[in-house]
């Protein structure tokens, strides 16, 4: 049998899966080749890439949804393959075809699977003619709003309104009630078309307390196909996944051999190639029902690599050649336990919006036995408006499920990232959470423990406050003069003839600011700052024998005249600034709605002079391949727009001015 060579591969994506597929090709002799948009020049994936090709502009339309100019660029190249990643084109039938066409090698399965489970409503068709349960719903051709309305009436409030042609959360809608129908299925359909180039709906029963358990299949082309075990991803915000982990907890070898035969049979039944996944919603019964099948790798595939020893991209590469599956279903390990959680930029406390803005610092926790990080960032990249959030994975594997997680709790506390929000310190608390070690899992787990984990802001103590200024004044060049070393003004210690040695700081920390006197009672080594307090009588240590201080150490990183403090599992960021020279910028405040976030205005639904009522949505906001409405908080008149539709606006920008109804 001969096979296809591949020599040169091209990878159709950005960021951390651009550089997970370029890291197996090179570790197998292949040349990479990365593709990027005009903003996206200096990125992680095209620095790592042996060759680069531009396609211009910056929105997804414009860049990374060009089948043209990306078969252009393979042909440019010498690529004789072209890897998807996921998201974007990686489930779009034509940019198989075009490949096929174009006699290079597609590293997905064949146009027709892609035809068959790509479409989520023809997936449910041929699940349903399969036997296998499906959540009721509606998957038919019919896209009007009329359609959705009487079908929503037919299955009960509340309904899930899911994109057809694609996964992540985008394109996808609660709605709880019929008045907040057409509205959510208008947004839905520009953000599966901005996403995925296809507007088309279906709509089905929103399910309660679910745990959301997928089967990981592969299948070459000479007939053989198996299931690599499950992974259970019901962590999820935003009805995207923020925590998967392999195996499912509590799943039973009955149960998983179920799952997996039937994600198997749906394969087969499609002539499906290469990596797949098949979702299920999984009740408390044991009840297991089709969702959907993705039709490429998944973000989460690390979990399952770590729990079978094997490299899924690898296998892309080699069932791409024609080769066959090195082993049987009854040779797949299934070894320990491994947990992933994804780090988004974004801010928690304000709804999980996307955030942007450069990455001032970014440090990534160690790795080695046990510890892996997938990331497509270095610190100074520019994180922009135009693409998903997720910066990279942390992936953590022990022998069982409480090593994994304390290694990948471990991991967080190492990270750090500054510059941009991100939901570092809400992974942390999910891991941490009681009912998360007990594997008290459901897509519900987030709105439920909402209290723990998105917890309110609170005022820093004054602990804070002298270790941030202790950090600043030991992180300072500490010679002054260099002809004299042993001269007591050699060191910037704020050294007093006949007085404690003391220095006056005025430090700002999350919009609250504060006069500081240091005490000299911490010590700064490198990035870790060493604080000692005297030890609780609480602890349960013999008094006798215990020390009347414990020291602890914090991370304590200087750049510039900004200071990141981790303190109270947060990493904080501290500036100085002249108590002079700062202006209030109170009275620039315009008393208008702005913007939660950079991004584009795609829809402007009210004109100047309008009343509108509570909640009445104003302008939708495009960020990063979500929607976002920016709703009127209370009754009024539109009294000015300062946007426009098309228009790119910046964080804080003034984009409408409302007049409070009178009393």
């Amino acid at each position: 049998m001969s096979l296809k060579p591949i020599d040169t591969l091209l990878v159709a994506n950005r960021g951390e899966i651009a550089c997970r597929v370029m890291r197996t090709a090179k570790a197998m002799g292949i040349q990479t080749v990365a593709v990027h948009s005009a903003i996206d020049a200096g990125a992680r994936h095209v620095r790592e890439a042996d060759l680069a090709v531009n396609l211009g502009g910056a929105k997804p339309a414009d860049s990374y949804l060009r089948i043209d100019a990306l078969i252009d660029a393979a042909k440019a190249s010498g690529a004789q393959a072209i890897h998807p990643g996921y998201g974007f084109l990686s489930e779009n039938a034509g940019f198989a075809r075009a490949i096929e066409t174009a006699g290079l090698i597609f590293l997905g399965p064949p146009a027709s699977a892609i035809d068959a489970m790509g479409s989520k409503s023809a997936a449910k068709a041929l699940m349903e003619a399969a036997g296998v349960p499906l959540v009721p719903g509606y998957h038919g051709e019919a896209q009007n709003v009329e359609t959705f309305r009487a079908a929503a009436e037919q299955i009960g409030y509340p309904v899930l309104l899911k994109a057809a042609a694609g996964g992540g959360g985008k394109g996808m809608k609660v709605v709880e009630r019929e008045s907040e129908l057409a509205e959510a299925l208008a947004s839905a359909q520009r953000e599966a078309q901005s996403s995925f180039g296809d507007s088309r709906m279906l709509v089905e029963k929103y399910v309660l307390k679910p745990r959301h358990v997928e089967i990981q299949v592969f299948a070459d082309s000479h007939g053989n196909c198996l299931y690599l075990n499950e992974r259970d991803c019901s962590i999820q915000r935003r009805h995207q996944k923020v925590v998967e982990e392999a195996p499912a907890p509590g799943l039973s070898a009955e149960l998983r051999r179920a799952m997996g035969e039937a994600a198997v049979k749906a394969a087969q039944a499609i002539g499906y190639v290469g990596a797949g996944t098949v979702e299920f919603l999984l009740d408390e019964r044991g009840d297991f029902f089709f969702m959907e099948m993705n039709t490429r790798l998944q973000v989460e595939h690390p979990v399952t690599e770590l729990i079978t020893g094997l490299d899924l991209v690898a296998w892309q590469i080699r069932v791409a050649r024609g080769e066959t599956l090195p082993i049987s279903q009854e040779q797949v390990p299934l070894m320990g336990h491994a947990i992933e959680v994804r780090l988004y930029a974004e801010d928690p406390d304000n709804d999980f919006l996307p955030a942007t803005g450069t990455l001032a610092l970014y440090r990534e926790a160690d790795v080695g036995p046990g510890r892996r990080v997938d990331s497509g960032v270095s610190e100074g990249d520019e994180v922009s408006p135009f693409y998903d959030p997720m910066l990279g994975k942390l992936i953590a594997w022990g022998e069982n499920r409480e090593e994994a997680r304390l290694r990948l709790l471990a991991m967080l506390k190492e990270t750090c990232v500054g510059g941009v929000k991100t939901n570092l310190a809400f992974l942390q608390r999910v891991l941490a959470h009681p009912a998360f070690a007990a594997a008290e899992l459901d897509t519900g787990f987030i709105p439920r423990h909402e209290a723990q984990l998105l917890p309110p802001v609170i005022e820093l103590p004054e602990e804070f406050w002298q270790l941030a200024a202790e950090a600043f004044v030991q992180s300072e060049a500490p010679l002054q003069r260099h002809d004299d070393y042993h001269s007591p003004w050699t060191h910037n210690n704020g050294l007093r003839l006949g007085l404690p040695a003391e220095i006056d700081l005025h430090l700002s920390c999350n919009g609250s600011h504060r006069k500081v006197r240091t005490n000299n009672s911490a010590c700064l080594n490198g990035d870790w700052l060493t604080c000692r307090s005297e030890l609780a009588r609480d602890h349960g240590i013999a008094s006798k024998l215990a020390p009347t201080e414990v020291a602890r150490r914090l991370r304590a990183i200087r750049q510039g005249n900004t200071l990141y403090l981790h303190y109270a599992g947060e990493l904080h960021t501290v500036t100085r600034f002249d108590p002079i020279a700062a202006v209030d910028a109170s009275h620039q405040q315009h008393g208008g709605l702005t913007a939660p976030m950079n991004g584009s205005i795609v829809r402007v639904l009210v004109g100047a002079g309008q009343q509108v009522e509570a909640g009445t949505a104003l302008v939708v906001l495009e960020a990063m391949k979500m929607e976002h409405s920016i709703r009127a908080p209370k009754s009024g008149t539109v009294k000015a727009l300062y946007c426009r539709e098309g228009e790119m606006v910046s964080e804080g920008a003034v984009l409408v001015e409302l007049e409070e109804a009178s009393a």
